[in-house]
C-alpha cells in the first residue's frame, strides 16, 4: 500500500509538469491549430536560464526562495522573448501555408534550440542547485517534499487563471474570436497577430514555469531535458483533448499516473520481464490507444472549423 501511494504521489507531480507544458500546447493550438514542437525547446531554455541565474547569484548569500523567484521570472521573460521571436519569424510568414509546412518548421526550430543550447551552454548535464526547504512530510508510508507541493500548487492556480483569462477577460474573448474565425474577428476590430503573438507569450511562460519546477524536481538541467517531456505532454494535451484546457490538465495528470504506476508495478506484474525503464513507452501506448479508440480525446476539441 506504502509503494501505491508513493506512486500516486510522484504520478500526481509527474502528471502537473505535463499539464503545465501540455497548457501551452493547447493554447497555441486552441487559437491558431499549429502543434509547435519547439514547445519543449522552449521549456528547455526556461531551466536553464534559471540554472544560469541561480548561478550568476549565488555568491550573495540571498535566501533560495529569492533566488527561485528571482530565476523564475528570468526564465519567463526570456522564454517571452523566444517565443515571440519563434512565432514571428518562423511561424507567421507560413500562416497560409499547407499545415505540412509550419509543422516541419516547429521541429526544424525544436533542433535548432537544441543544438544552439548545446553550443551555448555546453552538452554536459548540470546541478540544479536546491533552493527551497528540503524538508520531506510523510503521508501514511509515502512521502512528499516541498518542491512537489508547490509543483502541485502551482500547477492549479495556473489552470483557474488561465480559465479566467479565457473566459473573463477582453484578450481572451479576442482569442476565442480569432480561433473560431480570425478574419471576422478583425472585421469586429480584434487584430489576429497580436492576439497570436500573446497566445505565444503567454505558452512561453508556461514552459518557462514548467521547466523551472522541472528541473528543481529533477535536481539536473542539459540541453536536450525538454525533448522527451515536451513529446509527453503533446500525448497528455491529445489524451485529453487539444485545444482544451482542462482537458490538458486532465490529460497531463492521468497520464503522470499512469507513467508512475507502470514504473512500480511493471516488474511486479511481468516478474521481472518489463522493468521501470520501460515507463517512458506507456505513454505512447497511451496516445496510439487514445488515437484508436477516442481520436478527440477525453474531453473532446473545442476548436472550431475554419470557414
Amino acid at each position: 500500500m506504502d509503494t501505491f501511494i508513493q506512486q500516486m504521489i510522484n504520478g500526481l507531480v509527474l502528471g502537473s509538469v505535463y499539464a503545465l507544458i501540455a497548457l501551452g500546447y493547447t493554447m497555441v493550438y486552441g487559437v491558431i491549430n499549429l502543434i509547435n514542437f519547439a514547445h519543449g525547446e522552449v521549456l528547455m531554455v526556461g531551466a536553464i536560464t534559471a540554472w544560469t541565474v541561480v548561478t550568476a547569484l549565488s555568491g550573495l548569500g540571498w535566501p533560495g526562495w529569492v533566488l527561485m523567484l528571482i530565476a523564475l521570472l528570468a526564465a519567463m521573460v526570456v522564454c517571452a522573448v523566444l517565443n515571440f521571436l519563434i512565432e514571428k519569424l518562423a511561424y507567421r510568414p507560413l500562416r497560409s501555408a499547407p499545415r505540412l509546412a509550419p509543422l516541419i518548421t516547429a521541429m526544424g526550430m525544436s533542433l535548432l534550440l537544441q543544438t544552439l543550447a548545446m553550443i551555448i551552454w555546453k552538452p554536459s548535464p548540470k546541478p540544479f542547485p536546491i533552493l527551497l526547504n528540503a524538508e520531506l512530510y510523510h503521508i501514511g508510508g509515502a512521502v512528499i517534499n516541498t518542491v512537489q507541493i508547490l509543483i502541485l500548487v502551482l500547477t492549479v492556480v495556473t489552470l483557474l487563471g488561465l480559465m479566467f483569462l479565457v473566459n473573463k477577460t477582453r484578450i481572451g474573448r479576442a482569442m476565442r474570436a480569432t480561433a473560431e474565425n480570425p478574419k471576422a474577428a478583425a472585421l469586429m476590430g480584434v487584430n489576429p497577430d497580436t492576439v497570436i503573438s500573446f497566445t505565444f507569450i503567454v505558452g512561453a511562460v508556461l514552459a518557462a514555469l514548467a521547466g523551472v519546477m522541472y528541473a528543481a524536481n529533477l535536481g539536473t538541467v542539459q540541453h536536450t531535458m525538454g525533448f522527451l517531456p515536451g513529446l509527453k505532454a503533446f500525448t497528455a494535451a491529445v489524451f485529453g483533448g487539444i485545444g482544451n484546457l482542462a482537458g490538458a490538465m486532465v490529460g497531463g495528470v492521468l497520464l503522470g499516473v499512469i507513467e508512475a504506476l507502470a514504473a512500480g508495478y511493471s516488474g511486479i506484474l511481468t516478474n521481472g520481464v518489463i522493468g521501470s525503464d520501460y515507463k517512458d513507452v506507456t505513454a505512447f501506448i497511451v496516445l496510439i490507444l487514445v488515437l484508436t479508440l477516442r481520436p478527440q480525446g477525453l474531453l473532446g476539441e473545442r476548436v472550431a472549423d475554419r470557414a
